[in-house]
């Protein structure tokens, strides 16, 4: 069943039959008592209901992000996989520089493809070690680079 009226998690009143990944979109502002600024933009590496990213290869991903993410920007607050596995929110705070934030994705996307191995990926760190794969991750970011130029351009 199909709601109708406006629901509390944005991305729920986005038709994801309207967009054409890949993009990144901003897809929220929350300020806080004493004005900071958390940006989340949604990262959306497959088409909705058409692709996903297999979990392995997403998890690895994630991994990779979160750590060499934080070596472009200090504004990184966190970056999570949908559970759709079509895409990633990345949150930022205090940075309202959206052209900056695409840089920020595409240094760490080319960081993804020199890595030779997973960041965490072993039982200490992670929960769930087994579940990895670097080439996976690899492929996902050599497709989104790929098509770095239609990344401004939500919907078809």
């Amino acid at each position: 069943m199909m709601s109708t009226g406006k629901m509390n998690v944005e991305s729920f009143n986005l038709d994801h039959t309207k967009v054409k990944a890949p993009y990144v979109r901003l897809a929220g502002v929350t300020e806080g008592e004493n004005g900071d600024k958390i940006l989340k933009y949604d990262i959306r590496f497959c088409q909705p209901n058409q692709d996903h990213m297999e979990m392995a290869s997403l998890h690895s991903l994630e991994h990779m992000m979160a750590e060499f993410s934080r070596n472009h920007s200090d504004k990184i607050v966190d970056i999570s996989p949908m559970g759709c596995q079509t895409g990633y929110y990345i949150a930022v705070i205090n940075h309202e520089d959206y052209e900056d934030i695409l840089n920020i994705i595409e240094k760490t996307l080319k960081d993804v493809l020199g890595a030779t191995e997973v960041p965490a990926c072993n039982e200490v760190q992670c929960g769930w070690a087994a579940s990895h794969n670097l080439e996976g991750a690899k492929e996902i970011a050599r497709k989104m680079l790929v098509k770095r130029n239609e990344w401004t351009e939500v919907f078809a």
